[in-house]
């Protein structure tokens, strides 16, 4: 299946000056955020990609068009360099299109632009290029394929580590304090499975969620795939370095084709 790939917003919350490079190209070990992504999807066979660019859309071509073999894999090298024997390889199997969506356009707006990529296909994936996860995708794409959706999201629980409070009235006493993860809501994790059916609900200068989304709720055409495992969005600094962390000591749940990461033996969607 095709996989469309959003790469160029701006990511102000992780930019430290006006040079810096988009999110997608953000370092977690040797690899940027956007090649992580490509890898989980390359992992389960989705090996042609369009990538929807806008800012920083140079840096993440130069790095595909120079991209080392060498960087993550084991290979021989023998007659004075001249003789490059790789082990194994990251993306000679892979088909990407890149495709300048503009700089500021939304989410909907850029999968609007790419429309002629996908419009054919009786499924496709998207996502985002900065959130890593092990959610099962074969599964997500079967269940997806047994239903009469028109798309489907990963909803992942809350993941601010705020608190809430329980106010009495009157007098406003707190009665009760707990971690909004407790409430069990559920927020758009992204890894959308979509059928071409989602163009007659985007509108130019609008965006997929919740515009295009929304046109579907009155029908029952959007499922959610309800995840509680591994998901991270590398939205702040913060995020970024928490997944530095882990990928330094060698707990990589979103690593599903690497054998020599540590991650949980399970990963089920919720009922």
């Amino acid at each position: 299946m095709k996989v469309v790939l959003f790469c160029g917003g701006f990511g102000m919350r992780m930019r430290e000056d006006a040079a810096s490079a988009p999110k997608p190209m953000a370092m977690i070990g040797d690899r940027p955020l956007l090649w992580h992504v490509m890898r989980y999807y390359a992992h389960f066979g989705h090996m042609d990609f369009v990538l929807c660019l806008g800012y920083g859309a140079a840096a993440v071509k130069e790095y595909f068009l120079r991209y080392d073999e060498t960087r993550t894999n084991d290979f021989t090298l023998a007659r004075g360099g001249r003789d490059l024997r790789l082990f194994s390889t990251d993306i000679t199997d892979w088909n990407i299109t890149f495709i300048d969506t503009g700089r500021n356009a939304s989410i909907g707006e850029r999968l609007l632009r790419v429309r002629r990529y996908v419009e054919r296909e009786e499924m496709f994936l998207a996502n985002y290029a900065d959130t890593l996860t092990d959610a099962p995708l074969p599964d997500m794409i079967e269940r997806f394929a047994g239903s009469t959706a028109t798309a489907s999201v990963l909803a992942v629980p809350v993941q601010s580590t705020h608190h809430v409070l329980d106010i009495a009235a009157p007098g406003d006493r707190v009665r009760r304090i707990r971690p909004i993860r407790e409430l069990m809501q559920w927020e758009n994790g992204g890894y959308f499975v979509l059928r071409p059916g989602i163009f007659a609900a985007l509108r130019e200068g609008e965006d997929l969620v919740p515009d295009a989304f929304d046109r579907l709720l009155p029908s029952g055409r959007l499922m959610a795939q309800r995840y509680t495992g591994f998901w991270r969005a590398a939205d702040t600094f913060k995020d970024r370095a928490e997944l530095e962390d882990l990928y330094r000591s060698d707990r990589c749940p979103w690593m599903l084709w690497d054998p020599h990461r540590i991650r949980p033996a399970d990963t089920v969607l919720a009922r």
